[in-house]
């Protein structure tokens, strides 16, 4: 298990040999590790990664929609901290509207749990969620949303309208937004950017630049 940031102690204190307790690795910057076993614990309470790694697993899923033509966009759904689905758009390969990467990821979460109710996941997704997703969100029970970059033109996270949190809903989502939003906004502008140029019969050429943790 990686070790992330140290948010609580629980056991009992350390054998008087000393040392690091076995599954924790020493990482440099984790100085407060030092404080806590050196008052004696030996079992350290871990924050699960946050949500920028998840984020940046959907971007993943952006980059393999950027290079099939698609529009980039990329998700997730992660339950328990783990991923149990990954998707990107795919309208124009499987010629079908519904395809994007919501939608996919959220049908191949519902196989892996076994149920339609995804009530203990995250969806994370590089762009607001358009009004198709953001209800099929509510009908799935998703416990929290989080996105990247904002759409002024459709969104319905927040932006144009909020389907996750109406009140007259049966359900409604917890929001995150913001989350690695440049990067989230930069491949969907290259795209567009590269699409005009076609359109224009000007060489395209691609300014996105891959982003860091992404290899």
């Amino acid at each position: 298990m990686d070790v992330s940031v140290a948010t609580g102690v629980l056991g009992a204190p350390k054998p008087s040999g000393g040392g690091w307790p076995v599954g924790v690795r020493k990482q440099p910057g984790l100085e407060e590790l030092d404080g806590l076993l050196g008052r004696g614990y030996n079992y350290i309470m871990i924050d699960s990664p946050s949500d920028e790694h998840f984020m940046r697993e959907a971007l993943r899923q952006a980059q393999k929609a950027y290079a099939a033509g698609e529009v980039p966009i990329g998700a997730v759904v992660v339950r328990a901290g783990r991923i149990i689905a990954r998707a990107y758009n795919q309208v124009e390969l499987l010629k079908d509207a519904t395809a994007h990467a919501e939608m996919l990821a959220l049908t191949h979460a519902e196989a892996a749990v076994g149920d339609w109710r995804l009530t203990d996941c995250h969806l994370y997704v590089t762009k607001e969620p358009c009004p198709m997703c953001a209800g099929a969100l509510v009908h799935v029970r998703m416990q929290r949303v989080i996105f990247g970059c904002a759409d002024a033109r459709a969104g319905a996270a927040g932006s144009v309208i909020n389907l996750l949190q109406l009140p007259s809903l049966n359900h409604q989502c917890d929001i995150t937004s913001g989350v690695l939003q440049n990067e989230c906004s930069a491949i969907l502008q290259d795209f567009f950017r590269k699409r005009r140029d076609q359109q224009n019969g000007a060489p395209a050429k691609s300014t996105i630049r891959k982003p860091e943790n992404l290899s």
